[in-house]
């Protein structure tokens, strides 16, 4: 199983389940695809994109459920990015965690076991 990852704000989860599905955040609609991470690239996702952003949750997801309209793109530095051209299904989402702030205002995505 690969796992891929999505930080979005607790809030838009909390809507994302009640809807049963999750059609992406601001920059996901602005670009067409919903944008995921690998565990390798989780960490400075959250550094780059969400630093100070409170209330923060991480979506884990079974990549190989997704299908083909999961679509692997180069993106920062030229490295693959797992893109999501669909609604996720919230019955996709294996976990759901927490990401709070460090002291720095960096999420922390202490459950990763990659460094």
């Amino acid at each position: 199983m690969t796992a891929i990852y999505k930080i979005l704000k607790r809030d838009a989860w909390v809507a994302a389940n009640t809807a049963g599905t999750f059609t992406g955040a601001a920059i996901d609609h602005r670009d067409g695809y919903i944008h995921f991470s690998t565990g390798a690239q989780a960490r400075e996702t959250a550094r780059l994109h969400f630093h100070g952003q409170t209330d923060l949750v991480v979506l884990e997801v079974e990549a190989e459920a997704l299908g083909p309209a999961l679509v692997w793109e180069p993106s920062r530095g030229g490295a693959l990015f797992p893109h999501l051209y669909g609604a996720l299904a919230v019955g996709h989402v294996l976990a759901v965690h927490d990401a709070p702030l460090d002291a720095s205002g960096v999420p922390v995505l202490a459950f990763l076991n990659v460094t």
